[in-house]
Parts: C-alpha cells; structure tokens; sequence
C-alpha cells in the first residue's frame, strides 16, 4: 500500500510496524502505547496508522530539546486541552 500523496515525497502515514521500524522499537510495544493512549494514531475499523507529522514532530521535539520526550505526556495534554475546550464551550 503506497500512502505517499502525490508531489510528496514522504509518506502521510505509516503502519505501525514501519513506525516502530523508525523509533527502533518493537511493533507491539508501540501496538500496546498506541491502544493505552500514549501514543499518537488513527484507528481505521481494526487497524491503525500513525501520521507521519506525529513523528516528525516528536522526532523534532527530542532534538529540539536535547531530552526525553514522552509521547504519553503529549497525549495527556491534548486530551487535557480536549476536555478544557469542550467544558468551557470552546472558549479557553
């Protein structure tokens, strides 16, 4: 499956196993954050992909930062930002 749109020359998404593949860490390892929340990706009926603009930024964090960057704090905090945005009507 080719997921590489037109005049792009990176993929949109990737599946996990190639996600994991770049992070250099076991596919269910990343399966596992994925279905927990900690992990960034989408769910298509019983499969998932993971956009290659949450890798790219991750991967920019962590040089950006010199440091550990948690992909389940990330998370955290969109599901924080989600959650203020829908109890204050989307006013923040």
């Amino acid at each position: 499956m080719d997921t590489v749109m037109p005049g792009v020359s990176s993929p949109v998404f990737y599946t996990v196993r190639e996600a994991a593949k770049i992070l250099r860490v076991d596919p269910a390892t990343l399966y596992r954050a994925i279905r927990e929340d900690g992990f960034p990706a989408l769910r298509v009926r019983s499969r998932y992909v993971v956009p290659s603009a949450a890798l790219d930024k991750l991967i920019a964090e962590a040089a950006d930062t010199g440091g550990l960057v948690d992909p389940g704090r990330v998370a955290a905090e969109r599901r924080t930002a989600r959650e203020v945005q829908r109890l204050t009507g989307g006013t923040w």
